[in-house]
């Protein structure tokens, strides 16, 4: 277990560095000029060449592109990412206080696309073509459907302006989560069902269950304790994919719901040209990805052993 913890460990960092690599990459292509940007930002007015050419020694935007990478890589390294180009505050300071209010948005939403999606998928795979099944796989294709700007709205429409349940938009007391997180919930939510459906059918096949219904037991354990124990790995590959999602900040839905999360930080970043900002979420992302399938991969050896012995033994 701790060569396979150890060796997944490591795959980290070649990940890690790729994604550098390419935020640094890619945020030399997007357009615009961010040194003009900050000049006309800081003298409220549209600069000369002259102030563009300062601006842009002052950013240390002048320097090579490897010096720009080794430079940004160092000093991430060291712990700074920078100081945005909008108000010159250092990006760690504004990621510290964008992560919690997406993590209070995530966590809740992904609890209740598992409550929902769990006991849905079960009863669906039990009751294979049936009534509920036909239902319940209807509205999860629907729900995987809807785009997450429409279904915001609706909701908005519906339970702020005409049943006035809940705020429209903005951060405060309980009520302002409900339409965000049932928003981030919803997409995950109908694949999770479908995932867990098409797993514990696959299950349901099975040579073992079989068995353990000829032996007489139950059909409630042969379901929980043989059919979903055994699919789980699907479910949390699934659900780890999800949730990785869910931290780096949905920016539609924060935008719509005015949330000031970490999807909202990009959404403004982006507007702004503000580089560091943009590289510092890249890598947010990246991060945050990375620890998702570090666990996921983890949790692999905890719900299945022999993957773990298999890897050692492949290995030795």
């Amino acid at each position: 277990m701790r060569t396979y913890a150890l060796r997944r460990v490591l795959l980290v960092i070649p990940t890690l560095i790729g994604v550098s690599l390419l935020t640094f990459i890619l945020v030399q292509f997007a357009p615009g000029d961010p040194a003009e940007q900050f000049a006309s930002r800081s003298l409220a007015r549209t600069p000369s060449l002259v102030e563009i050419e300062n601006a842009r020694h002052y950013l240390g935007l002048d320097r090579s592109l490897p010096a720009q990478y080794f430079g940004w890589v160092s000093d991430v390294l060291h712990g700074d990412l920078g100081r945005s180009y909008s108000n010159r505050e250092p990006v760690s300071t504004e990621l510290k206080r964008r992560v919690p209010p997406t993590l209070q948005l995530a966590i809740p939403a992904a609890l209740l696309a598992l409550a929902v999606a769990i006991p849905a998928g079960i009863i669906c795979a039990v009751k294979r073509n049936r009534l509920v099944d036909q239902v319940v796989r209807v509205a999860s294709l629907a729900g995987a459907s809807m785009p997450s700007f429409w279904l915001a709205l609706v909701l908005i429409i519906v339970f702020a302006v005409h049943l006035h349940l809940t705020p429209v938009a903005g951060r405060g007391g309980v009520r302002n989560f409900i339409l965000p997180v049932a928003t981030l919930a919803v997409a995950p939510m109908a694949s999770l069902t479908r995932f867990i459906r098409s797993a514990v059918l696959e299950a349901l096949g099975s040579d073992y269950v079989t068995t353990a219904r000829a032996k007489g037991v139950r059909e409630a354990l042969v379901v929980g304790r043989h059919a979903l124990r055994n699919s789980l790995l699907t479910v949390v590959t699934a659900f780890g994919n999800s949730f990785g999602h869910m931290l780096a900040g949905v920016t539609v839905i924060e935008t719509i719901f005015v949330w000031p999360g970490a999807g909202k930080l990009l959404v403004d970043a982006i507007a702004q040209r503000d580089i560091p900002m943009i590289q510092a979420f890249i890598l947010y992302i990246g991060v945050c990805f990375a620890i998702v399938n570090l666990l996921v991969d983890l949790s692999y050896a905890l719900i299945d052993p022999r993957i773990s012995l298999k890897k050692t033994s492949a290995a030795a």
